[in-house]
């Protein structure tokens, strides 16, 4: 079993390499493209296992290992300490950390969502992203109403106005844009089985049921209730 450490940039990867026993066998800088993450891995023909930590480009090397047969440990990035802790950090130190931890099987596990919830769950976060857009707005309008101790724009000098018709443009595109998020969910999440069980509990409406759902990602991955809470 081959055990690699992935230290992950937006235009290059550190990748270290170590055998099932001895030394280390190779470390690399190689560009941050599929291409040439899978030069990399096709020199080490066999059962393979790499780990990277959970930040936020991650999904493309999933898939490209997944494609080579390397299985991908998503190291969890803030219980990693190891490497939080180092005094000496470097590309080459943490990749070759990384790699060690994973050979010893101490490599703290986040969860890596099944590829086909990828894009329900990340435009319900989208979705989640125009909404505080959407309220960030709408305090906006009220400060400048409670600033004046006035109750509607009407009531405000003109420059003051101004500024709130440009919250309330705001406001009413975000909604739109909002509506549109949750109408393009609807054929992936209302269907499903769990999404229908999670809409008969009593004040639980489609965006917490469509939340709960894509962020669980499989209820049977929590051992039980307490881990789950």
């Amino acid at each position: 079993m081959w055990h690699s450490g992935i230290d992950q940039h937006k235009q290059f990867c550190v990748i270290t390499t170590y055998g099932p026993e001895g030394p280390r066998v190779k470390q690399s800088r190689v560009a941050s493209t599929p291409l040439e993450v899978a030069r990399y891995f096709a020199e080490f023909p066999g059962p393979h296992r790499a780990v990277v930590e959970s930040t936020g480009g991650w999904y493309w090397l999933a898939d490209t290992l997944a494609g080579l047969g390397v299985e991908l440990v998503l190291a969890h990035a803030t219980r990693v300490k190891a490497i939080a802790a180092a005094k000496v950090k470097t590309d080459q130190v943490d990749s070759d950390t990384l790699a060690l931890l994973l050979r010893a099987d101490l490599i703290p596990m986040a969860h890596m969502i099944a590829p086909a919830q990828r894009g329900p769950r990340d435009l319900m976060r989208s979705r989640l992203r125009l909404v505080e857009k959407c309220v960030s707005a709408q305090n906006s309008i009220d400060r400048l109403l409670e600033k004046f101790n006035v109750q509607t724009v009407a009531e405000l000098d003109e420059l003051y106005q101004l500024q709130a018709a440009c919250h309330e443009a705001q406001i009413k595109l975000l909604t739109e844009q909002i509506a549109t998020l949750e109408r393009a969910l609807y054929p992936y999440l209302i269907p499903n089985a769990d999404v229908q069980r999670l809409l008969w509990i009593p004040g639980l409406g489609k965006v917490n049921a469509f939340t709960l759902y894509t962020e669980i990602d499989g209820i049977t991955r929590f051992p039980s209730a307490r881990q789950f809470f």
